[in-house]
């Protein structure tokens, strides 16, 4: 019998020193590269302080966690092999996935831009994010699109 493995990092992570967010925390520890968690934490307070000096009349802190909920997918696609052929089936998304799939895409949308400080493509992104626009928000309702035109499978969904 196989067994799910849980990893006590979920326990072990301490809020960050600024705003005491366990949220911030763990989005730091995954745009992390080669354990260089310093340098990532710096990077991430300076994108907080470009927000802030964007956007006046919200807190960064709430900023950050909008943005989050906004690129967080309801439904995703998931390929099922029914009878020799494989499906594409649209399956709802549990909590820790949607924030993990939420932390993955601001990351790799921030990764993919090139010729200014990351800090900047960050606050960038974190921004659009909040406002309901940008490359994670267009990734997230690219997976709703095709869970959406693939709805006619979702009896495969067991």
């Amino acid at each position: 019998m196989a067994y799910k493995r849980f990893t006590k990092s979920a326990s072990q992570l301490k809020p960050d020193t600024e705003y005491g967010s366990l949220l911030i925390a763990k989005f730091i520890n995954c745009m992390m590269l080669d354990g260089k968690k310093s340098t990532t934490t710096r990077m991430f307070y300076d994108a907080m302080k470009i927000i802030s000096n964007r956007i006046k009349e919200t807190p960064p802190l709430e900023v950050f966690e909008t943005a989050i909920e906004n690129v967080k997918p309801n439904i995703e696609v998931r390929s099922k092999r029914v009878g020799g052929s494989n499906y594409q089936v649209p399956i709802p998304v549990n909590r820790k996935r949607q924030q993990s799939l939420a932390f993955r895409w601001i990351r790799d949308a921030v990764r993919a831009k090139k010729g200014k400080a990351t800090c900047e493509f960050l606050a960038q992104e974190i921004s659009d994010a909040f406002k309901g626009e940008g490359t994670a928000m267009t990734t997230r309702e690219n997976v709703h699109r095709m869970a959406e035109a693939n709805k006619a499978f979702a009896h495969f969904a067991w």
